[in-house]
């Protein structure tokens, strides 16, 4: 805080807070943005700039180009902490540094996008004058060269209902104002603005103040400059000025209330409606019906889209009750979305470029945190700036997971033990309290559950409920997310607030408590089709300009469920990000929900959160420095014009402490200076820094192989000299302290640096040396063209050499002749060649256009199937899910099932043992008829005695009840006592907890101090022992200059006598001068002497001169001839050398062109193939195995369901029907039992009773065997349930396993194509090298033809040199002067130095030529070696396909167990139909038994109660035999002819009695 306003109070806003950038909204506009600022940051490190928003643009920008990944900036902060002014200033400088490709983007383009996005998408608000309603994302694409290729800008969340409804004292998008204040007097008539209304529905109403109009007025003109700039024609700007006149004439209109005379909804002042009707280019009818007409219908459709249909009369949320003014809201609603997307449209048209991009920069701007009661307003927060809200909610859980969650996993993943503070958790639960969706949102169902869900879910259901309302709504929530009434806000994020529809919601971890009105929420969930006949009404308008424009529009997918405008873009890159937008609209619950108003507010924040995940974030945190209230007066509370010299008081310091702890900066600087925040791949980090180490590459050489990366790395560290505390080595990555690496990268930028210019030294001194050369060659040849041409004036006139030249140039032309018809066929022939080249490469890119088309339709339809996997996937969870609930309930259900099954047998066990009980007491008295009296006395007193206990035990359970209760309240009592002891001693844990975390981070402050000052200290000391170093080099150079010194001075002493020495020589040569000037005195006299005998030869002299001139005039005449011949020879020779050197250049341009066309078609082929072999064999792998799991699946479920479904049902309802029909066989054959007791005297009745003791023991063993075999077979479908999870198990582990190996295919396949590339490269590096070498074989073969020439030189001038020998041994005899001797030694001297320097050029020719071999050989060496590497990775492919291989056999070997537990399970259901089978005969067998065990009880009561019974008992037994035995015939009888037993019943009752029973005995044998 401290640093904060220091920083603050010196106008610096800007400053680190570790990887992140704080900035502080100034008061005042600083002039820190200028073009001279920007290039001071241009192509610098982090490390080396200055706390700006400038740095963040270049550091993204930095990592874009090194690393070629998508980079994105995130703005966070409040409302009017500057986060679009940053924004501006982040592609200002982007766009100025980087440039782009012919200059397309330019600064004044990006500051008219701006200029019209401020129009249309801002407005005034009670915390910002000038505050964004919208969410865009600034999209910069780059190319190769690291130029903006391309832009787009998408945007989101548009506020759209403040066109027609705003909180108080808020304004309208400033757009309005500008069109109403600047429009011209020609714009004005067209608009019908000549007149304006004096109040409007929408209160949109021009400006009061005259100031206010002035800048309004001076905006509009800068709107339409912007927009000439930015190419939207005249047209297309009226078509906008036309649909934002209708809003206008529309709020002026008005619409009816509903309890008017007429009854009808429709607009309140017809004339404004004309206008608008007649702006937007059709009638007022046409107008009326789309905004008023068909309301119902259109919301009673909405409301059903969901579940059936209630009475629409029932509840408050029928579609009976909307207004009319709501209707209009809505429809001005819906013309301002679409003339915001179309502006948006317009934009990207003019941002959107047809090149290449690699990779792009994404810049997120957002509305930041809204809060009424920061401005002092009395209000609740409105469902937009809950929207917004919770927008930068997400964007905090972003920032959270990037900082701490991945970190900490990291280290968790590297084994690296690092003790932190305990890290408080994000914000989700404030936005799970918005959009957590319920596990069954994919069913469509308008049942209320009782499971948690989020605000925007319960918002749709309560809207499509007959009966839903806002309460309800607050209700639910506080249900699911609120606290107990005595609860602080530090307990939950949710509270009520003080009226019913408001409710308190804590943001930013608790600290910042927004207080909301829920008040007709649920409008913003309901569908209202007058906004969704807006942009119908626009494309069917009369005016040509804007239903061309919508027409236009209509056509391509520009906006996203009418959510997210701008997916424009014919790159690759922008339509990449608009299919992943695409994606979360269409996968899982968004393919369900995405016609939702409110959930639309989730998916669109998941689309740019999604599509922000997919690079690298930079975070940027805008702070306000204090709150601007607005008062009653309308006057600010805090002024612009506040200057930067009250320094510190210029911040709100509890305001700034909020943010701060808010945001979690503390917490993400102190894991920042604690943990290790960079970090490297072990194989990078050696690749990057090894240039630090040159001796370990010394030692190790060039073309070492490392087997162990991390040995490598440990090694390289400890040459580094780097302390141990300063990194730490992970599994496979190292980690560094903050500001290590940027050491370690300032250290390799110095030594490459050092290296570049050793390197450029190298390369200078080598031209400078071949410039040398040249000259010297130059030199020479000058020289030999002064030799020539004094031999040509000393042979000029010799009459061979004349006929030489005559007859040589006629032999060449015909020689030149010949070569040029050859060349010409040559030519003929390359030409040939290249047409057919040119064919060939046609048709290859042909095929490669076709390829590729293939290839984006194959991916496309790659990217459908996986959508539609994916949802498959999500609806099958979600069964799978229900499936485990139910499967859990059963169990459930089984388990209460036996408990009560236990229950009834002990119930049966009492029944039984009463009726035994009651019988005996029968059976006394009917024997003793006399003590019946007794028994019953004894029975009452019994049952007395038991009544009387009974109300005995029921007092005294009463009296412990009592005392149970008073114990129960006092321990409540003293529970609740002992819960406020341990609040209160939580709150002291808290306090105590917070203390010792300040402790804690004050003890890693102080060791992260003492760390400093160790490597403070080791630095000194590394400085300490460099300085050493350089002061005993510095030592041991000035001995040596010392040496060097004494040398100079001893070379001094020497070159002075030498100089003496030089001296005297040049003295005695004087002499020899002054001897000679007297010898040439002489002579001269002697030649005076001449002359005066040759005066006397007059005549003779007159001869000699007459021939001399003869001569002189046929030399001149030669040499005139032969300056002719050399002039011919010349002229041929050069058109020689032209044509050769023209037929070198096409030949070496022809060869070069067919081998770039040879190696660029066999790349295209080559990937081409790849590609598409790839995605074939991709495509056909995930459809088989999708296929195959999909149906396995399904095929088990319907057969697990099928199965349990029968036995289920089949089981229980038999197993009851048993039990029960066994329950009654019992009674009755216990009471047929007890009834035959009676008859002791009677030897049939014993037979009887044996006979039914023997049925009864049969029936109990049959159904004992029922359920035991039931038993049976739920064991065994037990263990089927066993066997498929465990093949299911086994499967997904199979399935885990190849989707594994199938990543280290694609990772060794990417390897491999790595390894292609460096192969290629060496290849080309190879190809350059070879033709390097034969290029300088080619030197050295025209070196080795001058050297042959220069040796015929030698020949020719030693032949010469005889010849004048003999001519200077002639002229020495002829007294000829010494000065042509000594001119001729001279010449003898440099051919001698031509000689040598030949020489020397051969020998360094020689080694030149060796050293190009060496340098082949190791290219040899390094292909062999990447090519074997190659190999070893083909290898190691086959070896992964064949693990492949046996995993797809594993998989066939499961599918054929799976096939055999079918197959046993069939069998199961066939066992079961058969004990089914047996069950149903055994029912009709207990049937049976019951009417005939009826008909028994029935013949036992008339005997009983007959008058005769004393005479059917003295009866002879020959009548009963005789009744038995009738008996006996009559059941055969019945049997073979199909009697029916009620004549048996009528005719023999005792008889059939026990005929029934022998039936009954018999048939249960056959059965068992």
């Amino acid at each position: 805080m401290h640093c904060l306003r220091q920083r603050y109070g010196g106008n610096l806003i800007h400053s680190y807070a570790g990887p992140n950038m704080v900035v502080i909204n100034p008061l005042s506009t600083p002039s820190m943005y200028s073009e001279k600022v920007m290039h001071m940051f241009k192509g610098c490190r982090r490390e080396d700039s200055a706390p700006h928003i400038y740095s963040v643009a270049q550091s993204a920008y930095r990592n874009l180009l090194t690393t070629r990944q998508d980079q994105s900036v995130v703005l966070l902060g409040k409302s009017g902490s500057g986060k679009t002014t940053n924004c501006q200033h982040l592609v200002q400088y982007l766009v100025s540094i980087a440039g782009s490709t012919g200059k397309i983007f330019s600064a004044e383009k990006w500051q008219a996008v701006y200029t019209i996005l401020e129009a249309f998408g801002n407005s005034s608000t009670s915390m910002n004058t000038n505050a964004s309603r919208f969410s865009h994302v600034v999209s910069l694409d780059f190319d190769q060269a690291g130029q903006v290729a391309s832009a787009s800008i998408q945007t989101m969340l548009l506020e759209k209902l403040r066109v027609s409804r705003r909180p108080e004292a808020e304004s309208t998008f400033n757009v309005f104002y500008y069109m109403l204040a600047g429009a011209d007097s020609g714009l004005r008539t067209e608009l019908h603005f000549n007149h304006l209304a004096e109040n409007s529905a929408f209160g949109i109403l021009p400006q009061s103040k005259p100031e206010d109009k002035q800048r309004a007025s001076q905006q509009f003109t800068k709107l339409q400059a912007a927009m000439k700039v930015l190419g939207i024609s005249g047209e297309e700007q009226k078509a906008l000025w036309l649909i934002l006149g209708s809003i206008y004439h529309l709020g002026a209109a008005g619409a009816t209330k509903d309890g008017d005379e007429a009854g009808r909804r429709q607009f309140a002042r017809h004339e404004w409606a004309q206008k608008a009707a007649y702006l937007l280019g059709c009638t007022l009818e046409e107008l009326s019906s789309s905004i008023f007409k068909h309301q119902a219908k259109g919301l009673q459709h909405s409301s059903s889209f969901r579940g059936g249909s209630d009475d629409g009369g029932q509840g408050d949320g029928s579609g009976s009750k909307i207004t009319a003014l709501e209707c209009l809201e809505a429809m001005a609603s819906g013309l301002y979305s679409e003339v915001f997307t179309l502006v948006i449209s317009l934009i990207n048209r003019a941002l959107k470029s047809s090149q290449h991009s690699l990779c792009s920069l994404l810049i997120v701007d957002t509305p930041g945190f809204q809060n009424p009661r920061l401005a002092q307003q009395q209000r609740g927060a409105t469902f937009e700036e809950l929207c917004h809200n919770y927008t930068q909610e997400r964007l905090q859980t972003l920032f959270h997971e990037r900082t701490f969650v991945q970190e900490l996993e990291r280290y968790k993943e590297e084994n690296i033990e690092l003790v932190l503070d305990d890290i408080e958790s994000s914000t989700s639960l404030s936005v799970a309290a918005i959009d957590q969706a319920s596990t069954q949102a994919l069913v469509r169902t308008l049942a209320r559950t009782d499971e948690a869900r989020g605000l925007l879910w319960l918002m749709e259901e309560e809207a499509v409920q007959p009966g839903g309302s806002e309460e309800a709504m607050l209700e639910r929530l506080f249900s699911y997310y609120g606290s107990a009434q005595g609860e602080n806000k530090g307990a939950n994020l949710l509270l009520r607030g003080e009226k019913p529809h408001l409710f308190l919601l804590g943001h930013s971890h608790g600290t910042d408590w927004v207080e909301y009105n829920a008040q007709g929420w649920l409008s913003h969930a309901k569908h209202n089709p007058a906004a969704q006949n807006a942009a119908t009404l626009l494309q069917d308008s009369q005016k040509k300009n804007i239903s061309g424009l919508f027409m236009g529009r209509a056509s391509g997918a520009t906006v996203l469920s009418g959510s997210i405008a701008g997916l424009e873009g014919s790159s690759q890159l922008a339509l990449r990000r608009a299919t992943s937008m695409r994606k979360t609209f269409t996968t899982g619950v968004a393919a369900v929900k995405k016609k939702s108003l409110c959930i639309q507010v989730k998916l669109q924040v998941d689309a740019l959160i999604d599509m922000v995940r997919r690079s690298r974030v930079h975070f940027v945190h805008c702070l306000l420095p204090k709150a601007e209230a607005v008062g009653g007066g309308g006057e600010p509370r805090v002024t612009h014009g506040e200057s930067a010299d009250s320094g510190l008081m210029t911040l709100d310091v509890g305001l700034l402490r909020a943010q701060l702890r808010g945001s979690k900066l503390l917490d993400a600087l102190r894991i920042y200076r604690q943990g290790y925040p960079d970090h490297m791949v072990f194989s990078e980090f050696r690749r990057r820094f090894d240039v630090l180490t040159p001796h370990l590459t010394k030692k190790h050489g060039r073309h070492y192989i490392v087997t162990d990366e991390k040995r490598a790395v440990e090694e390289l560290l400890e040459s580094l000299e780097l302390e141990n505390s300063s990194y730490h080595m992970g599994l496979s990555r190292v980690f560094f302290r903050a500001g290590t690496l940027s050491r370690l990268e300032e250290q390799r930028d110095v030594q490459t640096r050092r290296n570049i210019s050793l390197f450029q030294a190298a390369c200078r001194g080598y031209l400078a040396r071949l410039a040398f050369k040249k000259r010297k060659i130059q030199d020479l040849a000058i020289r030999c063209i002064q030799k020539n041409i004094k031999k040509n004036r000393g042979v000029k006139h010799w009459p061979w050499w004349k006929l030489l030249t005559t007859v040589r140039p006629l032999i060449e032309v015909q020689l030149t002749e010949e070569q040029i018809r050859g060349k010409d066929e040559e030519i003929q022939q390359l030409k040939q060649k290249l047409e057919k080249v040119e064919k060939e490469r046609n048709e290859l890119r042909l095929n490669s256009d076709r390829l590729e088309s293939r290839i984006t339709e194959l991916s496309s339809e790659l990217a459908d199937e996986r959508n539609t996997g994916e949802s498959a996937s999500q609806l099958l969870e979600t069964e799978t899910s229900e499936r485990l609930r139910l499967e859990k309930d059963m169990k459930d259900l089984q388990g209460k099932f036996d408990t009560m099954k236990k229950q009834m047998e002990s119930m049966e066990m009492e029944v039984m043992e009463a009726r035994l009980i009651r019988a005996s007491e029968l059976n006394g008295e009917m024997d003793d008829d006399d003590t019946g009296g007794e028994w019953r006395l004894k029975y009452e007193r019994a049952i007395r005695e038991i009544e009387f206990t009974k109300k005995r035990m029921q007092q005294e359970f009463d009296d412990k009840l009592e005392v149970e209760q008073q114990n129960k309240r006092q321990l409540e009592r003293r529970i609740s006592d002992l819960q406020a002891d341990n609040e209160e001693s939580q709150r002291n844990i808290q306090q105590l907890k917070k203390k010792s975390q300040r402790l804690t981070a004050e003890l890693q402050d102080t060791k992260l101090h003492l760390e400093g000052q160790q490597s403070r200290n080791h630095d000194l000391e590394k400085k300490q022992r460099k300085f050493d170093s350089e002061l005993s080099a510095a030592q041991e150079e000035v001995q040596r200059e010392r040496s060097l010194k004494e040398k100079l001075a001893r070379e001094k002493d020497m070159l002075t006598g030498e100089a003496f020495s030089l001296r005297q020589q040049l003295e005695d040569k004087d002499l020899e001068v002054c001897a000679v000037n007297l010898k040439l005195d002489q002579l001269d006299a002697e030649l005076q002497d001449l002359n005066s005998q040759e005066s006397k030869d007059e005549a003779s002299l007159a001869k000699v001169r007459k021939q001399l001139r003869d001569m002189e005039a046929k030399v001149k005449d030669q040499e005139e001839e032969l300056d002719e011949q050399a002039g011919t020879i010349q002229m041929l020779e050069q058109a020689k050398l032209r044509l050769e050197m023209e037929m070198e250049r096409l030949r070496q341009t022809h060869s070069k062109e067919i081998e770039s066309k040879d190696d660029e078609v066999e790349e295209i082929r080559q990937s081409c193939s790849k590609k598409l072999k790839q995605m074939e064999v991709q495509l056909e792998e995930e459809y088989d195995e999708k296929q195959k799991v999909l149906k396995e699946k399904r095929e088990l479920e319907s057969k697990l369901l099928s199965a349990q479904d029968k036995v289920r049902s089949g089981d229980i309802e038999t197993e009851k029907r048993l039990r029960k029909d066994l329950k009654r066989t019992k009674a009755l054959l216990a009471d047929a039992q007890i009834m035959l007791d009676h008859i002791k005297n009677n030897a049939p009745s014993k037979r009887e009773i044996a006979q039914l003791k023997n049925q009864l023991e049969e029936s109990e063993f049959t159904c004992a065997a029922a359920v035991k075999a039931r038993k049976s077979m739920e064991v065994e479908i037990e263990d089927l349930h066993i066997q498929m999870e465990d093949i299911s198990k086994t499967k997904q582990a199979l399935e885990e396993q190849l989707s594994r190996l199938q990543r280290e295919k694609n990772d060794l396949q990417s390897r491999m194509e790595e390894d292609q590339e460096d192969l290629n490269e060496l290849m080309k590096k190879h190809k350059a090298a070879v033709a390097q070498s034969a290029q300088n074989l080619a030197q050295i073969s025209d070196l080795q033809a001058q050297l042959e020439e220069a040796l015929k030189e030698k020949q020719e001038i030693q032949e010469k040199m005889q010849a004048l020998q003999s001519q200077l041994e002639f002229q020495e005899q002829s007294m000829v002067e010494k000065s042509l001797v000594s001119r001729q030694e001279a010449k003898i001297r440099e051919l001698e130095t031509k000689l040598e320097f030949e020489k020397t050029q051969v020998k360094r020719l020689e080694s030149l030529v060796a050293r190009l071999k060496e340098n082949l050989e190791k290219l040899t060496e390094e292909r062999d070696q990447r090519s074997s590497s190659e190999n070893r990775e083909k290898e190691q492919n086959k070896r992964l396909q064949r693990q492949i291989r046996d995993i797809k056999e594993e998989t066939s070997e499961l599918a054929k167990k799976e096939a055999e537990a079918s197959r046993k399970k069939h069998e199961l259901e066939m066992d079961i139909e058969s004990l089914e089978a047996a069950n149903q005969s055994l029912q009709a067998d207990l049937k049976l038994a019951f009417k005939r065990i009826g008909d028994l009880q029935a013949a036992i009561e008339d005997e009983m109660e007959s008058d005769d019974n004393e005479d059917l008992i003295n009866s002879p037994p020959g009548r009963r035999r005789y009744c038995f035995d009738r008996s006996d015939d009559e059941e055969e009888e019945e049997e073979e002819g199909g009697a029916t037993q009620g004549s048996y019943y009528s005719r023999y009752r005792y008889g059939s009695h026990v005929k029934d029973d022998d039936g009954e005995d018999r048939h249960y044998e056959t059965t068992s």
